[in-house]
């Protein structure tokens, strides 16, 4: 019931082969103590973040600094937990969430290239193990698309091609925001688990434009249901319902689509209609952001209701929940705009607390 400050933490990807080769200057630079500082013309700042993992570090090394070892063990002990990753489309969420998720034909990505969600399924188990069959875990996959919210996960597929049905988000006094309908998978090894991720990912939608030729046009929510019961083994003359108290967890992990300037990727059409949905939500959030920043006393009506995105994510921001947040930037030059947009929007998240 203590109040506890969402934790953000700051990732800087490498510059790419085409910033380079196009002459890209490198404008953030990663200072100690976890901090950044932004060097540009008419742009001199520092950043401070509770960590901050520069273009050098690696994928165990973002797992370990950004304790989401201790965010998994808190969901096993009945917290609502979540991450998300957030920033400018191409800035690195989704390697940071997965890494390079391969695909069924391809081999398997190699193991240091794993990202923070296979580590956390890997530490989960390893868990889940050592508490015997004390424990219960499934998983749901939602997508965003369009603001329209849809299960990625099917019991029985349906023919190629079919498009998913939209699955009503209900509001309830005892859980929150919700969405009915939605069909959770039981899991009991790392391959089971990982299998759901990669079915879930293949049907995300994605699209290439000009900044990135893998881009994700919907928000994705792979949640992580995890049930337990005490392992006391009671006297047998205690009433059945009473030997057994349980405690029900969750672990969400959410990938944030990218912001985007529609004039910069050159989307138009179908493209440029997903863009602005996209952006719309993203503003949506960081209204609630900058809302929930301020001090409880001075708060205001926290608008969650604005779209689908921020009912779901209720919880995690404002509520009952314990959140980490993964900043991903750019430091190429010609991102300036947006890296500092992504800053400053992180920055503010850091004031932001909620009750576990």
């Amino acid at each position: 019931g203590r109040e506890t400050r969402l934790r953000v933490v700051l990732r800087v990807r490498p510059l790419t082969c085409t910033e380079t080769r196009r002459g890209d200057r490198r404008v953030v630079h990663s200072l100690s103590d976890g901090t950044v500082h932004v060097s540009a013309a008419r742009h001199d700042a520092t950043f401070g973040f509770s960590a901050v993992f520069d273009t050098g570090a690696s994928q165990e090394a973002v797992f370990e600094g950004s304790g989401m070892r201790q965010l998994v063990e808190l969901a096993i002990d009945g917290f609502s937990c979540t991450v998300f990753a957030f920033g400018q489309t191409g800035s690195g969420k989704t390697y940071t969430l997965m890494g390079p998720l391969a695909q069924s034909e391809t081999p398997p990505a190699a193991p240091g290239l794993l990202g923070l969600m296979q580590r956390s399924f890997a530490c989960l188990l390893e868990q889940s193990r050592s508490h015997g069959s004390d424990l219960a875990l499934s998983a749901s996959y939602l997508e965003i698309y369009n603001e329209q919210v849809s299960a990625r996960l099917a019991a029985q597929p349906g023919p190629a091609g079919t498009p998913p049905c939209a699955l009503p988000l209900r509001w309830s006094k005892t859980r929150g925001f919700y969405v009915e309908n939605q069909l959770s998978v039981d899991f009991e090894s790392l391959e089971a688990i990982t299998d759901l991720l990669l079915q879930g990912s293949q049907r995300r939608r994605t699209s290439a434009h000009a900044l990135n030729r893998h881009s994700s046009r919907s928000h994705a929510l792979l949640t992580i249901h995890i049930r337990s019961r005490a392992s006391i083994t009671p006297p047998t003359w205690v009433p059945q319902p009473s030997a057994c108290p349980s405690k029900q967890g969750t672990l969400c992990f959410v990938d944030l689509a990218g912001s985007e300037r529609v004039k910069e990727t050159g989307s138009s059409g179908e493209l440029s209609v997903e863009a602005n949905n996209i952006n719309r939500s993203l503003l949506a959030l960081g209204h609630c952001i900058s809302l929930l920043a301020k001090p409880r006393g001075k708060r205001m009506h926290i608008p969650y209701r604005d779209s689908k995105l921020t009912r779901l994510l209720a919880r995690s921001l404002g509520g009952s929940g314990v959140t980490l947040m993964v900043a991903c930037i750019s430091p190429s030059s010609r991102c300036l705009s947006e890296t500092l947009s992504t800053l400053h929007y992180a920055s503010r998240a850091r004031r932001v607390t909620t009750r576990p």
